[in-house]
């Protein structure tokens, strides 16, 4: 298995992982040196080879020589790992530090199976979608590009999600009486994806005020590291009263209790922040990364938003009243956030790993 460069590549990978070794499969994870996923994929236990691979910058054409020989060199090594674990698949995640390990699995004919978990396939999977012999991908809107790239079969399967998200609400009561939350008290969760989110931050600082005449509220709020202490000086300047309400963290290393301590999430749209927020069915306030490529996470949100167990403001909105005329009536209501965490549970795929599972064995024609 490879992929990298944030976690909402490396979590799929990690629920795929553990429904692979429930089957009686071996599992090597190949990344990148630096990237996140050197420190997520040993602390889930697995085997872990890491090996050099670096984008490009588009704005710098001129740097895909020097990236194109970095990932060919490290195809080469992940070519002679492959042969010496006698790898039956590979499997993509995404992320450029994917591409030595689907290079070398076509070098050595071994079946490469891909999972796309945005609405809009990456750069990255469409590149390696040709060498495919198959293509999970999370959204029906997705289905036609992977079918019409894949040289091999393509099929909805969902964004696999990690066991421990789908059973919040069994901790949900424990967790939040060690975090010494109230039964009255209302908790926003707030993230912007592993790498944090500078614009949301800076949103929701400028609703204090407002977070400060709601004395049961409660925040656990990550900030991304680059931005921890900016945003720490921020909630220092506060009353006492609102920073002992505000859990500032640069980021959270245990998701799934966090979801579950939750009532309400603030977050960027990332398709694996959603697959999460479904299982876990936590009513959200999306803000979608308007940079993000072909604009996919307001894709990403659409299908949860539809179906009512989310609202969206656009990130060019929140810094003036959009998201305060959203966020505080939901956090309000609780007959809402019922309402809404029922919709966005009926979303969740709790088979996904199985499935994409499935099509992985597949290739490679056999049953596991």
């Amino acid at each position: 298995m490879s992929g990298g460069g944030t976690a909402g590549h490396i979590y799929p990978a990690l629920a795929l992982a553990t429904e692979l070794k429930s089957r009686g499969i071996e599992v090597l994870y190949i990344g990148t040196p630096k990237g996140i996923e050197a420190q997520l994929v040993p602390a889930a236990g697995l085997s872990f080879t890491a090996v050099s691979a670096a984008g490009f910058d588009r704005s710098r054409p001129w740097t895909f020589v020097s990236s194109g020989y970095q990932v060919f060199k490290s195809a080469c090594i992940t070519r002679a790992l492959l042969r010496e674990e006698q790898a039956d698949a590979v499997v993509g995640f995404g992320g450029y530090a994917a591409i030595p390990a689907a290079l070398a699995a076509g070098w050595l004919k071994i079946p490469l199976s891909l999972h796309e978990q945005n609405s809009v396939m990456g750069m990255t999977n469409r590149f390696l979608a040709k060498r495919a012999a198959f293509v999970g991908v999370t959204y029906p809107d997705t289905l036609e590009c992977a079918e019409r790239l894949s040289r091999g079969s393509a099929e909805v399967v969902g964004n696999p999600v990690r066991a421990e998200i789908f059973n919040a609400a069994l901790r949900r009561q424990n967790l939040r009486a060690a975090a010494g939350i109230e039964k009255d008290e209302v908790a926003l969760l707030v993230f912007g994806g592993s790498a944090g989110a500078r614009h949301l931050n800076k949103a929701l600082l400028g609703l204090a005020p407002q977070l400060a005449d709601n004395p049961q509220l409660r925040l656990i709020h990550a900030t991304g590291r680059a931005e921890y202490d900016t945003v720490r000086a921020g909630v220092d300047a506060l009353t006492p009263s609102l920073r002992e309400r505000w859990e500032l963290r640069p980021y959270i290393d245990d998701m799934p209790a966090a979801l579950s301590i939750a009532d309400v999430a603030l977050t960027r749209a990332g398709a694996t922040t959603i697959a999460e927020l479904t299982a876990a069915g936590l009513p959200s306030v999306l803000v979608p990364y308007p940079f993000a490529t072909d604009d996919h996470q307001t894709g990403n949100a659409r299908a949860v938003v539809a179906a009512g167990g989310a609202v969206m403001v656009p990130d060019a909105e929140i810094d003036g009243p959009a998201l305060s005329q959203v966020l505080f009536p939901l956090l309000y209501d609780a007959t809402r956030r019922a309402t809404m965490a029922k919709a966005a549970r009926g979303l969740a795929r709790s088979d996904a790993a199985a499935r994409l599972a499935d099509g992985i064995c597949a290739t490679i024609g056999v049953e596991c």
